[in-house]
């Protein structure tokens, strides 16, 4: 009877973990990331700087993140995520409340270098280990799932909530209200219901109460202490010596830079083709509905094929999708069709890239690979449009599209791939650096 009273406990901490983390995730990505362009244009005229400059302050963000994302992720895997997140949802609301104060571009760059560090500590990547830490192996996709699909609907939120409250109130009190919203939800929520994590076995008396552990239990604590200090560090030499991990790797960096280079230049290559700015922009917004639906069928195909088949079928999907968009895209039926095949692939990887990792590594050290993994997916992502910038200005849109469309084939044979290389075994490491 107790034990399944302690079991129905866990789960419903879980339970109620998952769901405060829809919620936190869902307002740092309004906050942090979608706010910002509905600001954009005032921000930047009232601080007398280009709309490029002023993007470069956000994209910094993102690099930061990136450059972010090993350390925290260690630290989740050997301290959990309560103390964590909870200072990064009070660092997040400090920044947004000094990005309403800035005056000029020094102090613009130097409050988003701010925001990039908290959003690597309170956005998807986190709150994915944190799951990945308690949750039950079969529950870790359906929580990641949950996670990501009310996360969606972050832009749908924010971007008309910071567009009106800019409208009825200046971007700077804008700011002043979004901070005090971010800090009311989810500091308290990342306090209260983020699990904080294992802690070290500790000696206690009967009935639960703690005991003075003896010189034995203190000695077995200490160690304790080392071995969960250490394990993230195994498992990132691990992970290092898997041929397999670098072809992961590979795929998602060139996958993550072709999104964001059709999630900025989309809309224009739309215009180029003939159509209205208007009818543009809408068009471009079904990628955002799309991948929501393209979560939930990669999590529905898991039941019956591995993620990194699923996900290549996908990217190989988009792929065409993309290829064909200059072929056809003129027509409103052509550009609706290939948006939505391709729309099908664009939040995948917020769902796949756990999965994978859980598949082929374990949960062992989890936090640590993510971040191993993220630091250079999302640099790419914050250099793609760049990049893709560059290339347009050079060879023109159609170039540019085709070379996306490439990326997306590339990146779903490096994933099929991966399918064909046994992954490193912890054994086969410890004779390697004995």
């Amino acid at each position: 009877m107790g034990s399944t009273l302690v079991t129905r406990a866990t789960r419903d901490q879980v339970r109620l973990m998952v769901a405060a983390l829809a919620i936190t995730t869902t307002v740092g990505y309004g906050v942090l990331t979608y706010a910002f362009s509905a600001l954009l244009g005032p921000m930047s005229a009232e601080l007398s700087i280009s709309t490029t400059t002023a993007v470069g302050a956000s994209t910094t963000a993102v690099l930061v993140s990136g450059l972010m994302s090993i350390p925290v992720g260690r630290r989740l895997d050997v301290r959990g995520g309560r103390g964590l997140m909870s200072t990064g949802s009070v660092l997040a609301a400090v920044a947004v409340l000094g990005w309403s104060q800035v005056q000029n571009v020094v102090q613009l760059y130097a409050v988003f270098v701010v925001i990039g560090v908290a959003c690597a500590m309170v956005l998807y990547p986190p709150a994915f280990a944190v799951v990945v830490a308690v949750a039950e192996p079969a529950k870790r996709t359906n929580s990641i799932l949950t996670i990501t699909l009310v996360g969606g609907l972050a832009s749908s939120i924010f971007l008309p909530l910071t567009g009106y409250l800019a409208h009825a109130h200046g971007w700077r009190t804008a700011l002043i209200i979004l901070a005090a919203t971010l800090a009311a939800i989810t500091i308290p929520l990342h306090l209260l219901a983020v699990y904080p994590g294992p802690p070290p076995p500790r000696a206690t008396a009967a009935g639960g109460a703690s005991a003075r552990p003896s010189p034995r239990a203190a000695a077995s604590n200490r160690s304790s202490d080392r071995v969960a200090d250490e394990a993230p560090d195994r498992s990132a030499r691990r992970v290092l010596r898997d041929g397999g991990f670098w072809v992961l790797a590979g795929a998602f960096v060139v996958h993550s830079a072709a999104l964001a280079v059709i999630a900025v230049h989309l809309v224009l290559y739309l215009v180029s083709l003939g159509h209205p700015p208007a009818r543009a922009a809408s068009l471009a917004g079904l990628l955002g509905l799309l991948s929501v639906t393209g979560r939930l069928v990669t999590s529905v195909s898991a039941r019956w094929l591995p993620m990194a088949t699923i996900t290549a079928l996908i990217l190989s999907i988009q792929a065409v999708a993309i290829a064909l968009l200059p072929v056809v895209g003129r027509h409103v039926a052509g550009a609706v069709g290939c948006l939505v095949l391709f729309g099908l692939g664009f939040g995948v990887s917020s769902v796949a890239t756990p999965a994978i990792l859980l598949e082929r590594y374990g949960a062992a050290g989890f936090g640590t690979i993510a971040g191993m993994l993220g630091t250079p997916t999302t640099i790419a992502k914050a250099l793609g449009p760049l990049g893709g910038a560059g290339l347009a200005d050079a060879f023109g849109y159609r170039p540019l599209v085709l070379a996306v469309a490439a990326a997306c084939a590339v990146a779903a044979g490096a994933l099929a791939l991966t399918r064909r290389i046994a992954p490193a075994r912890p054994q086969e490491l410890e004779r390697t650096t004995m």
